[in-house]
Formats: C-alpha cells, sequence, structure tokens
C-alpha cells in the first residue's frame, strides 16, 4: 500500500544526505524571507530614484508579499501533485528572472508589476521547501529539530533584510537590491538538482480555481484598501465600493471553500483552536515586524536624516536577537513544547513596542537600539512554536498545504504590517513623522499580548 508514496525511498538517504537536503532548502527559504523585508530600508532612495512617494512606494513591498499570500496554498498543492523538486525549481527561475527586471525597472508602475511576479515565484519556493524537508526527515525528533532550523533561518533572513539592503544601497544604489538575488539562484539550482530527491504526495489533488481567486481578492482588496484609504479618504464612495468587494470575496470564499470536497483551505481546521491560534500567531508576529522595519526606515532617513547603511545598522539589535534565540527556541520546543517560547516571545515583543510608544525626534538611540534588540528576541522566539504547531495540526500527507498555510499567514501579516506602517505616516512630514508613528508602536506591544495570549491556552509537551 506503501508502494505509490514518496516517504520509503525518502527514509533511505543518509543522516548527511537529508541534512544537506535542509540546507538546501533553507538557502531558498533565505532569499524569500530576505527579499520581504531588504526593499524595506531602500525605500527613500527608490522614491528619489523613480520619483514616487510613500503610497507607491507601498506597493512596491505589498505588490510581492500579497501575490505570495495569495497564491502560496496553490503552489503547495501543485508541487504535491506535480513534484516538488519540479515545482521549487520552476520557483527559483521564475523569481531569478523577475529580479532582474526589477533591477532594470524604468518606473515605479514596472517595478510593482516585476515584483507581483517575483511574489509568483517566491510562492513556488516557501511551502514547497518545507514539504521536501518534512519528507525527507522522516523521523518525527529529527523532523521537528528540522522544521525548527527552517522556521529560523526564514526569521532570520527578514531580520538581516534591513541590514543587508542598508550596505547595499549604501555602496551600490537601490537597484542593487535586486541584482543579489541572482548568484543565489545561480547556486539554489545547482544544489537543488544535484541534493534534492523529488517527491509527491500520496494523491493528486484537484485545483481549486474559484477558491484560488477568491482568496486572492480577499487579500489583495482588503490591503489595498488600507494601502490606498488614506488617498482616497475612507468614507469616499471608492473606498465603500471596497469594502463592499472586499467583504463579497470574503463570504464567497468561505461559501465555495465549505461546499468542496477538496478547498483549497480547509476551514474545518480552523475549528481546531491550537490551529487557529498558530495562524493568527503568525500573523501576529510578522505584522509586527514589518511595523518595526517599516517606520524604523520612514522615521530614520525621512525624520532623522540617517543613511540607509546607518538605518540598516540600526536593526543589528534586532538580527542579533533573532540569531541567538531562534535556534534557542526550536530546541525548546522539541524539549518542552510551545508554551514557553511562545511566552518569551509575546513577553518581549510587548516590551520593545512599549518602549516606542513615546517616540519623538530626540528619542535616544540606546533607546531605538534596545527596543529593537527586545523585539528581535521576541521574533526568534515566536516562529519555530508557530511553524511546528501549524504543520502538526495537518495531516503528514498534506505537507504541501500545511507549509503553505503556516507562509500565508506570514506574508498576509507582512502586507498588513507594511499597509498598516505605511498608513500612519503616508501624509505625515519629517517633524511630525515620529508622533504619527506612536499607534503602530502600541500595534506591535497590542501583538506581543496576543502571543502571549496564545501562549497560555497552549499545552506544554507530556
Amino acid at each position: 500500500m506503501t508502494t505509490t508514496t514518496t516517504p520509503p525511498a525518502q527514509a533511505a538517504l543518509s543522516a548527511r544526505r537529508r541534512w544537506t537536503v535542509l540546507a538546501v532548502c533553507c538557502l531558498s527559504m533565505f532569499l524569500v524571507g530576505l527579499d520581504t523585508t531588504i526593499v524595506n530600508v531602500g525605500l527613500p532612495a527608490i522614491g528619489r530614484g523613480l520619483d514616487v512617494g510613500t503610497r507607491s512606494l507601498e506597493w512596491t513591498v505589498d505588490a510581492y508579499t500579497i501575490v505570495l499570500a495569495g497564491l502560496l496554498i496553490s503552489s503547495g498543492a501543485l508541487a504535491d501533485r506535480f513534484g516538488r523538486r519540479r515545482v521549487f525549481q520552476c520557483g527559483l527561475l521564475v523569481f531569478g528572472a523577475a529580479s532582474l527586471v526589477c533591477a532594470a525597472a524604468p518606473s515605479v508602475d514596472a517595478l510593482v508589476a516585476a515584483r507581483a511576479v517575483q511574489g509568483v515565484g517566491a510562492s513556488m519556493l516557501s511551502p514547497v521547501a518545507l514539504a521536501i524537508v518534512v519528507n525527507v526527515m522522516t523521523d518525527p525528533k529529527e523532523r521537528a529539530q528540522a522544521i525548527g532550523v527552517w522556521a529560523s533561518v526564514f526569521g532570520l533572513s527578514m531580520a538581516l533584510g534591513p541590514v543587508t539592503g542598508g550596505a547595499l544601497v549604501g555602496v551600490f544604489g537601490w537597484r542593487s537590491l535586486f541584482w543579489v538575488n541572482a548568484p543565489v539562484i545561480v547556486i539554489a539550482l545547482v544544489l537543488s538538482a544535484v541534493f534534492v530527491p523529488e517527491s509527491r504526495g500520496p494523491r493528486a489533488r484537484r485545483l481549486d480555481v474559484p477558491g484560488q481567486v477568491l482568496l486572492t481578492a480577499v487579500i489583495g482588496v482588503w490591503v489595498g484598501v488600507l494601502i490606498e484609504g488614506p488617498r482616497i479618504g475612507w468614507t469616499s464612495p471608492a473606498a465603500l465600493v471596497a469594502y463592499a468587494v472586499a467583504s463579497a470575496a470574503t463570504v464567497g470564499f468561505v461559501g465555495v471553500e465549505a461546499r468542496r470536497d477538496e478547498p483549497l483551505m480547509d476551514l474545518r481546521l480552523f475549528r481546531s483552536p491550537v490551529f487557529s491560534g498558530a495562524f493568527l500567531g503568525a500573523v501576529a508576529v510578522f505584522v509586527a515586524l514589518n511595523v518595526t522595519l517599516l517606520l524604523n526606515t520612514l522615521y530614520l532617513q525621512q525624520g532623522r536624516g540617517f543613511t540607509p547603511l546607518a538605518a540598516g545598522v540600526a536593526t543589528l539589535p534586532m538580527a542579533l536577537g533573532a540569531t541567538v534565540c531562534a535556534p534557542w527556541s526550536g530546541r525548546l520546543v522539541g524539549r518542552v513544547g510551545p508554551r514557553l517560547p511562545l511566552s518569551l516571545a509575546g513577553g518581549f515583543i510587548t516590551a520593545g513596542g512599549l518602549c516606542l510608544i513615546g517616540l519623538d525626534r530626540h528619542t535616544g538611540v540606546p533607546l531605538l537600539l534596545f527596543a529593537y534588540f527586545l523585539i528581535g528576541i521576541g521574533f526568534g522566539f515566536a516562529n519555530a512554536p508557530i511553524t511546528n504547531t501549524a504543520v502538526s495540526g495537518l495531516p503528514p500527507a498534506r505537507a504541501g498545504v500545511a507549509g503553505a498555510i503556516t507562509s500565508t499567514a506570514r506574508q498576509l501579516g507582512s502586507a498588513l504590517g507594511i499597509a498598516i506602517a505605511g498608513g500612519l505616516v503616508a501624509h505625515t512630514g519629517p517633524v511630525g513623522l515620529a508622533q504619527a508613528s506612536r499607534p503602530g508602536w502600541f500595534l506591535v506591544a497590542g501583538c506581543g499580548l496576543l502571543l502571549l495570549l496564545m501562549a497560555r491556552a497552549s499545552r506544554s509537551k507530556g
């Protein structure tokens, strides 16, 4: 009965080969995570280079995350059906080609369109990489460790994005933010061809085209309203139409998914408090991270005159906190369960947000660095328990979909965070930028409190 599935063959892989496969997948995930945040610190330079304002700059970030969030689940299902390595390599090629177009974009419209195509490629990397890892690591304990490493690398890449971006913009200009992807893509393609075995789900699932269209509409319209709301007016006719379209798409998505035998997203999973908590927790973590990164970029560069490199360096404490605590979190999940690392994540993120609720133009740099360090620690502790909980909430045969749902929550949080933070300061000059950003820091603290509630509801191991 198991001859039609892939796990028996994969179980024969040596330990060295299995961990090499993990390394290859982590390389691609590092790239996807890096591109989610690397552009943030370069936004002012992109704005000057293409002569656009904050609203257009938000779209250069959210065009990527909206498409990525909308397509993740379908990409995971395609990988289970047609082959995970094949889809993974296709994603690398699309991502790499779009990166080159981004680097050469003559206008903001071209850049936004290319960023959307980048999101298409990234959607074929994120869930598929996790599915490959889950299917190669057949031992439950080893699998938990691998998921912890995977989540740590993804989180670390997002934390390092501003530092890397600041260095690239400062030395080579904003277009280097996209050229840098090319050599990494080539390396990942070669390594995946050599080391990553092909695998498929035990049973092919039909694509849910109506569900896919509706999910993309739900995410895109709601985030679009948040971005465009300050410009068009929250109660303008255009905004009211957008609310109606978004609401109808949401109701339609729930209705379609409830009636399908093989839905894009099995909504019954959300009846489980554990799974729902993991999904909401992932959204909250990435809202907090992206609000922090965008407000930091705009506050330091536009409000206080920092260079892109200096603004990127200011996030080093955040990257340090994530680097140290992410692998530690993975080990804690394996030993004692998710409650402790989630509690630590929530506590540190809350403390970091509260440090900055009184931000002004003269706030001391040590306080800024300390707050970013706290948020980085919280971010590092959060990813492993959330990822492990969400993946454990689905059958192993649905590994591609499991990874996709987790990643969808992350990217949804990223898109919402950028839209909310940008909306707070979109029409504010350098003098009032600090005060306008204060609600954002309350939001960061609130996301930390949500993680604390999630930790309280979770169960310790054993």
